[in-house]
């Protein structure tokens, strides 16, 4: 860990450093931070534990960078950082480390959403924080639309089953539609289709599934089967663009049924 230390530092050096990490931001290395978490994500998805431990390298240096330029401004060391979340851990697991009493994991989870929520409170000073307080801005939409709707529903903010967000998405999808047909302006129809899209993460997240990565998954399938389209007109010697749209729908369904 000394090593890496020194050589972000060496990095950063003003004189004898590299000339484009030292002109780097907070600002301009977060987009950096956050591509390498998706990075490990992806690793961990397809399973490569060479392409994990290299990608957990490459997020760790991004914690790294962000320590040095705190340094340089006089703010916190990386020290500190290690320091802040080995308090946070010791704070929020009493039952390992203190004498709170062991329990299932879902009543482990319940009470790190109350630590979690006591230390909002002590952060607001004593004032009534919002449920909502915390759920970061820089989330992917999908994932922040399921943090919001898992602190929503704490305040009893919720359908008490399935069939309530079935209805709700029905109810969204006839007001796209009827925006459409009416001929609704852009913003409006781009605020419909935005509620549409918060209740399908609703209902993802009363079936249990994560919908980010549900939608990635999804991303994936449609890739492969478009590629497959792909090949199979190829190897036809046509083009995509030749053919009509049932004719693709027709090689569509074969890819899937492959």
């Amino acid at each position: 860990m000394e090593r890496l230390l020194e050589i972000m530092a060496h990095l950063r050096d003003p004189e004898k450093g590299c000339p484009w990490d030292r002109k780097q931001t907070f600002a301009t290395i977060a987009p950096y931070t956050i591509e390498e978490a998706y990075e490990v994500a992806d690793a961990i998805e397809r399973g490569d534990m060479d392409e994990l431990r290299d990608e957990l390298g490459d997020l760790l240096f991004q914690v790294v960078f962000h320590a040095q330029m705190a340094r340089e401004a006089g703010e916190f060391e990386f020290a500190d950082v290690v320091e802040a979340i080995c308090e946070k851990m010791r704070r929020r697991h009493p039952h390992v480390f203190g004498g709170a009493e062991a329990g299932s994991a879902e009543a482990q989870a319940r009470a790190w959403e109350r630590h979690k929520s006591a230390e909002r409170q002590e952060r607001a000073g004593g004032a009534s924080p919002s449920l909502l307080d915390g759920v970061t801005q820089a989330l992917p939409a999908l994932a922040r639309s399921e943090k919001l709707q898992r602190r929503a529903a704490r305040g009893g903010f919720d359908w008490p089953d399935v069939s309530g967000v079935f209805a709700k998405i029905h109810e969204e999808l006839d007001e796209v539609a009827a925006e459409l047909e009416s001929g609704g302006s852009p913003e409006r129809i781009a605020d419909e289709i935005g509620d549409l899209l918060f209740a399908c993460v609703n209902l993802a997240r009363h079936a249990g599934v994560d919908a980010e990565t549900a939608l990635a998954a999804g991303n994936r399938k449609f890739e492969r089967r478009f590629r497959g389209v792909e090949q199979r007109i190829a190897a036809r010697g046509q083009r995509m663009e030749e053919l009509g749209l049932e004719e693709l729908e027709s090689h569509w369904r074969a890819v899937k049924l492959g």
